[in-house]
């Protein structure tokens, strides 16, 4: 992420944590990082994984979508690229990503909020991707909506994958 990207998250974390009248020690302990990384984060240093600013996002109970919607640039790390495209504006709130696997890419997701579901729709290569222990094969065309809010992985073999995501959260006060 460049330094423009971190400045711009961290300033967003920031407000969003001071809305909600918590201390940068509520909220590192509750999201189960370091109060000093949480800290270099809000100053636009360091170097967030995908599942940091994931957890960030759960305990601040907001979309994924709103904590990142003013970085620009695609988000990464270990062959996974992931680009906000839009927020719907509606109920319930529904993102919608652009994501890219590079080839022979493991990775194992966090479980988002509870009631939160994720919908692929694979565009080139191949990926297996779905609920640990229940993961389906996708070709390009075919689409996947599991529970995302258990671990879950995406994985990529000798070529790389293409695929547009949506993420529904539950509303709320809404019970899956």
């Amino acid at each position: 992420m460049n330094k423009l990207s971190l400045n711009t998250l961290g300033h967003h974390l920031q407000a969003l944590r001071l809305e909600r009248g918590w201390s940068l020690s509520q909220l590192a302990s509750e999201a189960g990082i370091a109060k000093s990384n949480l800290c270099r984060l809000e100053q636009g240093n360091g170097n967030p994984t995908l599942d940091t600013i994931w957890r960030l996002a759960v305990q601040l109970n907001v979309p994924f979508g709103t904590l990142v919607a003013p970085i620009a640039v695609p988000l990464g790390e270990d062959g996974i690229q992931v680009r906000l495209i839009d927020q719907g504006k509606d109920t319930p709130q529904v993102d919608a990503y652009w994501m890219r696997c590079a080839p022979h890419t493991l990775r194992h997701a966090e479980a988002h909020s509870l009631g939160t579901r994720e919908s692929l729709t694979l565009i080139s290569g191949w990926l297996e991707a779905g609920p640990e222990g229940a993961t389906t094969q996708l070709a390009p065309g075919d689409t996947l909506t599991f529970p995302a809010d258990q671990p879950h992985l995406y994985r990529t073999q000798t070529a790389e994958a293409i695929l547009m995501m949506t993420i529904t959260y539950a509303a709320k006060g809404q019970t899956p």
